[in-house]
């Protein structure tokens, strides 16, 4: 049966600002009503004012894992139903193994992946109830690769793409899809940032992208449209590469 788009209710978990940012947008401007989740009120308000009267937020510490179904049960009151959930949000740490704490790594596993379980445990429960819903969980190619400095991020992700088949499994009696996006090396305020400070980085990473220059995040946000949309509806378990060709250069 083909899943309804008409009056959806997506959640966009860090959709404020970067690829989260864009895919809020892509689904807007689909007729897709987005309530973005974060902890940041100022940026959430100016996305939101940016976005338009079919986009709303709720502030939440997604580490918080006691709030996450707190907040699901506002937006269902609110909203009356859950058809997306975009797990987007993700922290960073860069360091040399050897200097990474227990809290360190802890911190990083709690908000990309505990968090990202818990949303999505408290999330497919409405939608179990509704006999329909999509879960696109952000991963990264960093789970592919072997990139030094990166361990608690790169376990997180891995983490994230095992756990999308699971669900994907164990979700499907209910008519709930789950797929997962690999971002490579996508052009946001951070990538930029980080790689212009690093020429040589900048320069190894585009000599090995085959289309030969960084993403778009509104290419990933198609990518993702795509996923939650009807054209996909016999798509789920996938983990898709939106990097350029770089996890294949030479």
């Amino acid at each position: 049966m083909t899943e309804l788009i008409e009056n959806r209710i997506a959640i966009v978990t860090g959709g404020a600002s970067g690829i989260g940012f864009a895919i809020s947008r892509k689904l807007v401007d689909n007729g897709i009503k987005v309530v973005l989740i974060g902890r940041d009120l100022t940026k959430l308000k100016l996305a939101v004012e940016t976005l338009g009267p079919s986009a709303d937020f709720m502030g939440c510490d997604l580490s918080v894992l006691e709030e996450l179904p707190v907040v699901v049960g506002a937006i269902r009151q609110k909203f009356g139903r859950i058809d997306i959930l975009v797990n987007n949000a993700g922290i960073h740490l860069k360091k040399p193994i050897q200097d990474v704490t227990d809290a360190e790594y802890q911190k990083v596993i709690g908000t990309n992946q505990s968090a990202m379980f818990s949303l999505t445990r408290e999330v497919s429960k409405v939608m179990q109830q509704q006999c329909s819903g999509v879960v696109l969980n952000i991963s990264s190619m960093a789970s592919q690769y072997g990139i030094p400095g990166v361990i608690a991020y790169t376990a997180s992700k891995s983490a994230i793409e095992g756990m999308t088949r699971a669900m994907a499994v164990e979700l499907a009696q209910y008519r709930i899809r789950v797929n997962c996006l690999a971002p490579g090396f996508i052009r946001t305020n951070m990538s930029s940032l980080a790689l212009d400070k690093d020429p040589e980085r900048k320069k190894k990473v585009i000599s090995r992208t085959p289309l030969g220059r960084l993403g778009k995040p509104e290419e990933v946000a198609d990518a993702a449209y795509f996923l939650v949309s009807p054209s996909a509806s016999f798509i789920t378990g996938v983990v898709l590469p939106v990097d350029g060709g770089n996890s294949i250069g030479f």
